[in-house]
């Protein structure tokens, strides 16, 4: 029989257990009893110790910290957090993107870069990636992305075939693979890279004007990057390697730092001259158009005490906004607006938003109730519009109704008609490529990326698939696309001429 353990221990409902580890059973070498609750409740609740792990972002890391507004944006917005020395508590989730639970930390792939504020006036998520644009712009291509990224139904192992069966075949996504296939996509840990909103959003004023904005949250030092090579070393002998950098580096006290800034655009301009970039996510804005503009400082200080409470059910969502921060009508954002929060409530459940590392600050003031694991019952309030506490006004419209009146008048103005749309591929969407290549890298660079991506490619064994990616980067540029196919040994390869 197991010693008597020195703490208070207790089942489930609390009645105290001296001996934790003893199972009754019938006689000294007869069978288990049902009766024995203590015993059957933990091998029940030990069943159900796994939630379902997220599609994407399954494999991450967290941390605490705060947010702290360092300049003031009173002409681009109303919403007061952005004004100087106003703080919010922040939770960060890093994490691999197209990985299961197990992966590897430095695998290469994307990186999600979660945020969220928890501010007086309800929950902000900055919901990021490492780089500033993203593969697609159609939603309708989210599914197939996601599958073509994941395992092949049959063999149930990563298909290069499947990966590059779908890029070919889907050209806007040559500016991402480029990074992808660069330094950039296997950063030396988690918490040295930088995020990236890639979608548009809009920050409003109270007299109704807004601006259209891309969120940037920069590393203090600098993006840091593994090679390939050190990158699969590590697979091998840590695969928890950002994992440990992060905590270590805050146990440490050498906190992750890093500076907020926004790109702004007018809605003049993005209905103009720049209506080609303005909702794309696909593409950057240009810097030296665009130029960054500082917001704040995030400081990640402090280390999760357990993970699965504080990190693992954490829901993140771009639905999550705050008053004079809202969605533009970036197709690829409207999407993520739906499953996002969707895919928390199947994970987590309806009630995702009363687990403690998800409540806001605010309380609750709305009228849903019940469902499983509801334990924010909000009293006695009525579940319904009710008179008794909110008298109706017939004088007019007057606060926060006028309030949603006055946002009536700012938002975009659209035909009405209803239309299914599918993005075409034109000459400008090889124009941001083609600079990356030409202007942006350097030698070195242009070896790396022929080098990694030549290295993925020449695994795929149908040679129609690596011809329709070649005909792709012709389109980048004849030079890259040469250079790829007499890496991958992909004899008579020329581009095509105009």
């Amino acid at each position: 029989m197991s010693s008597p353990i020195p703490l208070d221990y207790t089942t489930s409902y609390g009645s105290s257990v001296n001996y934790p580890d003893a199972g009754q059973r019938v006689s000294t070498n007869g069978p288990l009893l049902l009766q024995d609750f203590h015993l059957i409740d933990n091998l029940a609740h030990l069943a159900r110790e796994r939630i379902p792990e997220r599609l994407v972002h399954a494999k991450g890391a967290g941390a605490y910290g705060y947010f702290e507004a360092t300049k003031d944006l009173s002409d681009i917005t109303s919403q007061t957090l952005f004004r100087p020395g106003r703080r919010a508590e922040a939770t960060v989730r890093f994490s691999t993107v197209s990985g299961e639970m197990g992966s590897a930390d430095t695998a290469r792939d994307l990186r999600g870069f979660a945020i969220k504020l928890k501010t007086e006036q309800g929950n902000l998520d900055w919901v990021l990636l490492n780089t500033p644009i993203f593969f697609i712009r159609d939603p309708g291509k989210y599914a197939d992305l996601t599958h073509a990224t994941k395992r092949h139904p049959q063999t149930n192992l990563k298909d290069h075939d499947m990966f590059w069966d779908f890029f070919s075949s889907n050209p806007e996504t040559v500016h991402e693979i480029m990074i992808f296939f660069s330094d950039r996509g296997t950063p030396d840990g988690f918490h040295q890279e930088h995020g990236h909103a890639g979608t548009t959003f809009k920050w409003c004023k109270e007299d109704g004007t807004f601006h259209y904005v891309k969120l940037h949250v920069k590393a203090v030092g600098g993006f840091k990057t593994l090679t390939a090579a050190e990158a699969t070393t590590l697979a091998g002998t840590n695969p928890d390697y950002g994992t440990q950098k992060l905590y270590n580096a805050i146990k440490n006290g050498d906190y992750p730092r890093y500076t907020v800034y926004i790109q702004t655009m007018t809605p003049q301009q993005a209905e103009g001259e720049y209506r080609n970039i303005a909702l794309d996510v696909t593409k950057v804005w240009p810097h030296a158009l665009f130029p960054l503009r500082e917001v704040g400082k995030l400081v990640l200080n402090r280390n999760p005490e357990n993970y699965f409470d504080e990190i693992e059910q954490l829901a993140f969502a771009p639905a999550h906004l705050i008053p004079y921060i809202e969605h533009s009508p970036d197709p690829l954002l409207q999407s993520r607006l739906f499953i996002y929060p969707d895919t928390q409530r199947y994970r987590l459940g309806v009630n995702n938003e009363q687990l403690p590392c998800n409540m806001p600050i605010r309380k609750f003031g709305n009228f849903q109730r019940a469902g499983a694991a509801s334990f924010v019952s909000q009293g006695s309030r009525p579940n319904y519009l009710s008179n008794i506490f909110q008298p109706l006004n017939f004088d007019g419209p007057t606060g926060a109704i006028d309030s949603q009146i006055r946002n009536n008048h700012r938002q975009e103005h659209f035909d009405g008609s209803v239309y299914r749309d599918l993005s075409e591929i034109t000459v400008d969407d090889f124009v941001q490529p083609r600079d990356l290549w030409l202007r942006v890298w350097n030698d070195k660079e242009r070896e790396t990326f022929v080098e990694n991506v030549s290295d993925h490619l020449k695994v795929v064994q149908n040679k129609r698939i690596q011809y329709n990616q070649l005909l792709v980067f012709c389109q980048v540029d004849s030079d890259l696309a040469l250079r790829v196919a007499r890496a991958i040994n992909f004899d008579g390869f020329q581009c095509p001429t105009n």
